[in-house]
């Protein structure tokens, strides 16, 4: 659970303070925001999924959803991608890359680990805010997950 007590449906994966901002502005507008933890590092990320380290304790269910940065401190996110998509418990949880790279290396790999949609992060808010809304819209409410998958 998160700050608020709710499940949480997104796990941010972000290491930038605007960019995390701008994120959960942009959820706070789509009523999203209470169903949100951050992770600010890649290593924090996986702790949180795989439920070591502080949040070996965790009791809540899988996020339905994770929006992952590909640059990030101590575990990058191509790192978090593999491992997430490499084990079979967390591999149908959708991972939707957002992240300021736009370099083709990034994307190609992303799909080849199995990334379910990628991203480049647009610059102005109304972009982000539009881009926010259409991933929470598809990922939260029109997608379907099978049943009994963590993301379900």
């Amino acid at each position: 659970m998160n700050d608020s007590g709710d499940p949480v449906e997104i796990l941010l994966v972000e290491d930038n303070p605007n960019d995390v901002e701008l994120t959960l502005r942009a959820f706070r507008r789509l009523n999203l925001s209470n169903r949100i933890h951050v992770a600010r590092d890649g290593a924090e990320a996986l702790d949180f999924i795989f439920r070591t380290g502080v949040h070996a304790n965790r009791q809540d269910e899988a996020p339905r959803l994770i929006l992952l940065d590909l640059k990030l401190p101590k575990v990058d996110g191509l790192e978090v991608l593999q491992r997430l998509k490499g084990d079979p418990t967390t591999r149908p949880i959708p991972v939707v890359v957002l992240t300021s790279s736009a370099d083709e290396r990034d994307l190609v790999e992303s799909y080849q680990l199995g990334v379910n949609s990628y991203i480049v992060k647009p610059v102005d808010f109304d972009q982000f805010l539009d881009a926010a809304r259409q991933i929470g819209y598809y990922w939260l409410l029109v997608n379907r997950s099978p049943q009994g998958s963590p993301s379900s």
